[in-house]
């Protein structure tokens, strides 16, 4: 029997310096990591090569206010240690948190030239976040692994290797083939997530990936073709996403477009930080868009039908996470109640701590209990199998 959660924030943040687990890279790629930068304002930076400077964190006052600099880490909350991540908990009355990295991540150190180095870091950050960081409290510290952008080989590996330590999940920053596109090779990422029944989840949106970031061959876009097709608003990915400033949408479309949903009918995707008010409305508009333009796409762009609708698939295999968002919550019924995860977003510009409680009192007025329930911890706890022993 799993504990009795209430309230789970299912995307919060470690902004939490390099210097907590940077012992574990391999000496031989140790100065090549992110590093810790004191500003002459006084705030922390990271710095990585291929990067610049990454300002972090941000300085969170406990009164609804927040600045996006001025940060130190250690003393700024979000920034310590797990016993002070449990104390912030127990202020802001939250029973647990899915933690992704801070604002530098994956994408962030992907400025590293060299892959065996760069592969070192993401090693070292998730052996220090399932081995030290979340064995501190695993029922209520929810780490989520990384996976490193260098292949699927290595994708499924260090996914492998993030289970084997305790972790309860990944997170993606790009496809698997660490692409801003899906392709065939991706395929052999979503089976194995799949069989080892782990939970994938992207925040926000993919991003900062890959080169060939609007190309790939399942758009059937020749290069020479590539600029008149988006000049002519022929787009038909963007056409599907439309309605919004397409950050989970696009990748989700891009999902269901490729067939990926038809080839893994069991995978399940959950899309953090991404508000819910307007899905209902994208899913409305791309189901007409798809029915008005999908026989043109085969035409010219030699894209398969798809066998349901955009919105059929998204419901079944999308979940989305929302902070406050009230409107979203009185559209819960168009979307699923099923799908959507509250979320503090703690300790970034969004976050409402430590007065959570005050947010989800305003957000889920006059919700019935046991929905209310199931998007502040059900939804959460049945993806992320915290009811697993």
């Amino acid at each position: 029997m799993g504990k009795n959660y209430q309230v789970i924030s299912a995307d919060s943040h470690l902004e939490v310096s390099t210097d907590r687990w940077i012992h574990r890279v391999p000496e031989k790629y140790r100065d090549r990591a992110p590093r810790r930068l004191r500003l002459p304002s006084g705030g922390d930076a990271h710095v990585v090569e291929g990067r610049g400077i990454m300002i972090e964190p941000v300085r969170v006052t406990g009164e609804w206010r927040v600045y996006p600099f001025g940060g130190r880490f250690g003393e700024n909350p979000g920034s310590g240690s797990a016993e002070q991540r449990l104390h912030e908990q127990d202020i802001d009355r939250v029973e647990a948190e899915v933690l992704y990295p801070g604002s530098q991540g994956p994408n962030f150190w992907r400025g590293i030239k060299d892959d065996q180095a760069y592969k070192a870091v993401v090693r070292a950050y998730n052996d220090w976040l399932g081995e030290e960081y979340c064995s501190v409290a695993r029922d209520r510290l929810i780490g989520l692994g990384l996976v490193p952008e260098t292949g699927v080989k290595d994708a499924i590996a260090e996914m492998e290797h993030c289970l084997r330590i305790g972790l309860k999940g990944v997170a993606l920053n790009a496809f698997p083939a660490g692409r801003m596109y899906p392709s065939a090779e991706d395929d052999e990422f979503w089976g194995a997530a799949v069989d080892m029944n782990t939970p994938v989840s992207v925040h926000v949106m993919f991003q900062f990936g890959g080169a060939e970031r609007y190309s790939g061959p399942w758009f059937q876009y020749a290069r020479k073709f590539e600029q008149e097709v988006y000049s002519a608003g022929r787009d038909i990915v963007g056409r599907y996403a439309n309605y919004y400033t397409q950050r989970g949408a696009r990748d989700a479309i891009r999902l269901v477009v490729a067939g990926v949903f038809d080839r893994f009918p069991r995978l399940k995707i959950y899309f953090a930080e991404n508000q819910i008010g307007w899905i209902p409305h994208w899913l409305e508009q791309a189901d007409s868009i798809y029915e008005r333009n999908h026989k043109w796409a085969v035409d010219l762009l030699g894209l398969k039908p798809l066998a349901r609708l955009p919105s059929e698939y998204i419901k079944e295999h999308c979940y989305w996470g929302f902070q406050y968002n009230p409107v979203g919550v009185h559209m819960r019924h168009f979307i699923g109640v099923d799908r959507v995860m509250w979320s503090s977003d703690f300790p970034h510009t969004e976050t409402d701590w430590p007065n959570s409680r005050r947010t989800i009192e305003i957000s889920f007025k006059n919700v019935p209990e046991h929905e209310k329930h199931r998007m502040l911890a059900q939804n959460a706890v049945e993806f992320f199998h915290l009811d697993a022993p």
